[in-house]
């Protein structure tokens, strides 16, 4: 078996609905996981699609799951100069950098077209790009519920002044609609940090325009609890499995 757990709620629940919230897979996946005959409780194969577990009983996934469930999670450390999504003409896509050379560790480079980008960081901005074909992660991460925030090192050109960072924390509006507050603070003679949650289109940088500054330099430092941590520019690695567990429950 390659998944079992005890169910603990106090009352029933859909098997596809706690599969996903577990995050072992999305709700299309687990019911595909029924029809094929690879879920059963306290032993028992389960056939219903909207079969519900009670608490206290046991569901296991068989070891023929592990090939329907596979999915890469790639944390890479894009360099400016590279797009994160469809490259237009004449662009650089990230998942160029994907290759045995660039791996931390001895790995073994993933599909490229099978691995979009779980976000956007664009082309002139740096830093931690998840890249993955994992549906359930990706509704964590970029999903309209997710409350996972981001934070940035930016570095700019102009005069930063308290009413510039006070304004940059909160009161801008970015077409039309009001942003959400941000954290932002002074690290640096001229660098900034924020935390974000959301990602409107370049919107630090247009955020910074707003109050005469210039984004000279931006790194993506986090993505909810996960850290960019010593990762080398232009290097990746995979995201483990307690790394992604930290991620669903945070979002």
């Amino acid at each position: 078996m390659i998944f079992r757990r005890t169910y603990g709620g106090t009352e029933p629940q859909r098997i596809n609905k706690w599969l996903a919230q577990s995050g072992v897979c999305s709700r299309r996946e687990a019911e595909a996981l029924i029809a094929d005959g690879l879920v059963r409780i306290d032993g028992e194969r389960v056939t219903d699609a909207g079969r519900k577990i009670l608490q206290g009983q046991t569901l296991e996934l068989a070891e023929h799951a592990r090939a329907a469930l596979a999915a890469v999670t790639i944390i890479l450390n894009k360099p400016a100069g590279y797009v994160s999504g469809q490259p237009e003409p004449g662009k650089i896509p990230a998942a160029r950098l994907l290759t045995a050379a660039n791996a931390v560790g001895d790995l073994h480079p993933p599909g490229r077209d099978a691995l979009p980008p779980l976000g956007r960081l664009d082309e002139d901005s740096r830093g931690l790009l998840l890249l993955s074909s994992d549906g359930v992660l990706a509704k964590a991460v970029i999903g309209p519920e997710s409350r996972l925030d981001k934070a940035y090192r930016v570095r700019v050109a102009g005069r930063i002044s308290p009413s510039k960072i006070a304004r940059l924390r909160f009161g801008l509006a970015l077409d039309g609609r009001p942003l959400k507050r941000a954290e932002v603070e002074q690290v640096g003679d001229q660098d900034l940090t924020f935390v974000l949650t959301e990602g409107r289109n370049r919107q630090i940088r247009r955020m910074a325009e707003m109050v005469d500054l210039r984004v000279v330099d931006l790194q993506r430092k986090r993505i909810g609890p996960l850290n960019l941590g010593d990762l080398p520019e232009g290097r990746w690695r995979v995201l483990d499995a307690a790394e992604r567990e930290a991620i669903i429950a945070a979002s």
